[in-house]
């Protein structure tokens, strides 16, 4: 079983931030909230500096039954008691190859990138598999990652894992294999004009029939759209479609 302090090591330390780095910190949180106040998504801030978790939203899919105050307080322990111990080994792996690569890009890019990762989280008798994305929210004079901005979400998978490191718009990203233990480059998924308009009006609640008439297409053109698009995506349906383009960036 993991310990709180095997999540930090040098890659991930702050030694110091120069001058009052937490003047703006109650604003920083009240923008976080707003955020979460539009959307289903739970958001969470670490502070690496502090090795704690610096604020928590209080949407309630990552909470595990505890009120926004109570993961607070517990911070990584939350990782420990409501991660399957399997995976926590993952998770591990994950925060020091990713650790690792971040420190590897230039420190004037850093701020573009994101890490994106699946897995599951139990809550008493229940268990759901989460994508769990992460993206600096502000750096450490000397470019270190300070504050990360955690976003939460259901997962498009079905099998914890699908660990990437994007910028984004960016033509390709790093995939990291938990069987050869190494970051590799593929090539970003291009959406075509017309499978990116059928995912944007499908996220605004059109039925097929609504958009095939929104871009004066037949239905089963459309239709014929979407099964191509999820071939190329590896998804079943416009759910796990929407869902995967935008933790992936794509739209």
């Amino acid at each position: 079983m993991a310990r709180i302090e095997d999540f930090f090591f040098e890659e991930n330390s702050v030694s110091e931030l120069c001058g009052d780095r937490y003047t703006h910190i109650e604003m920083l949180k009240r923008a976080v909230d707003a955020m979460a106040n539009a959307t289903y998504q739970s958001i969470y801030v670490i502070d690496y500096f502090k090795r704690e978790f610096l604020h928590v939203a209080s949407n309630p899919l990552f909470l595990g039954g505890h009120t926004a105050e109570q993961m607070k307080k517990m911070g990584y322990q939350f990782y420990i008691d409501h991660v399957p111990e399997a995976e926590q080994a993952m998770l591990l792996e994950i925060n020091t190859a990713g650790f690792k690569k971040f420190n590897s890009i230039p420190v004037e890019e850093r701020n573009g990138y994101f890490i994106s990762y699946d897995f599951h989280i139990e809550d008493g008798e229940k268990r759901f598999l989460i994508n769990h994305k992460m993206t600096p929210f502000a750096l450490a004079d000397d470019g270190q990652l300070w504050l990360s901005m955690c976003v939460v979400s259901l997962s498009s998978h079905s099998e914890p894992g699908h660990i990437e490191l994007r910028k984004k718009g960016a033509p390709s990203y790093w995939e990291y294999s938990l069987d050869y233990h190494r970051w590799i480059t593929k090539e970003t998924v291009k959406l075509r004009p017309q499978e990116r308009q059928v995912l944007i009006l499908s996220a605004q609640g059109l039925t097929v029939a609504q958009i095939a008439d929104t871009m004066n297409r037949s239905i089963d053109t459309v239709k014929t759209y979407k099964r191509v698009m999820f071939k190329r995506l590896g998804t079943r349906s416009i759910t796990e479609a929407l869902t995967l383009a935008t933790n992936s960036g794509m739209i």
